[in-house]
């Protein structure tokens, strides 16, 4: 692929223009990355300054679902109708080329462009079940009912999939011919995420497990 746009078409703000060979366009891989990520990047501009904020996520079809409290200036300014930039990435390992120019990492990132819009309160409960449901799962059967307070205090957000970018790297080092003969290793060291055993609160019930669904739970990917 190149840089420049194909002829007949004007380039997209979702065209990878930084290797582009690593652009993805099928839909499924963009909701893969969104379906294994537990948060986000969030980035604004309020008042002329850039923000970046991590917030928790979940996919919810064709939308992206973002939650915080009502009286974050961040939520207040997106369900105002800001301009949106919300970004994903897995990083997969760490690639170990003969030349530090050379190394890079593997990954896959996902790009949703777009305005968010506030979930109307008739939704909010289910959205909120929805993200409770990615991050904790199997955990909203057990729990009580939201107060209304709690719920009042919460604003829930959606963000179209409508526009985007999926870059995916999963190669080795692409050393020149010249440095191949240096001997210095080479390859790939993959990274994961792992879930460690969980550890009791301070104040619980004493003799009260964790419930299968937390014991059990594995990651995606």
């Amino acid at each position: 692929m190149s840089d420049q746009p194909r002829a007949g078409r004007r380039a997209r703000r979702t065209d990878v223009r930084r290797l582009p060979e690593l652009q993805v366009h099928d839909v499924a891989t963009l909701h893969a990355i969104l379906d294994e990520a537990l948060h986000a990047s969030v980035g604004i501009q309020v008042d002329d300054q850039p923000f970046v904020l991590p917030m928790a996520c979940a996919r919810d079809g064709d939308h992206l679902l973002l939650h915080g409290s009502t009286g974050s200036r961040l939520m207040r300014a997106l369900a105002s109708g800001a301009a949106v930039c919300v970004s994903v990435t897995h990083l997969d390992g760490l690639v170990y080329a003969r030349s530090a120019f050379e190394s890079s990492m593997r990954y896959r990132s996902a790009t949703v462009l777009g305005t968010a819009t506030e979930v109307p309160a008739p939704d909010r409960l289910r959205a909120l079940e929805v993200l409770t449901e990615h991050l904790l799962p199997g955990r909203w059967a057990e729990l009580r009912t939201p107060l209304p307070k709690e719920l009042a205090a919460t604003s829930v957000l959606r963000v179209p999939l409508d526009e985007w970018s999926v870059k995916v790297s999963t190669g080795f080092s692409e050393d020149p011919d010249e440095d191949l003969h240096q001997r210095v290793w080479a390859g790939v060291v993959p990274l994961r995420t792992v879930l460690d055993a969980p550890v009791d609160a301070p104040d619980l019930d004493p003799g009260l497990p964790a419930p299968a669904h937390v014991r059990e739970r594995r990651l995606p990917g």
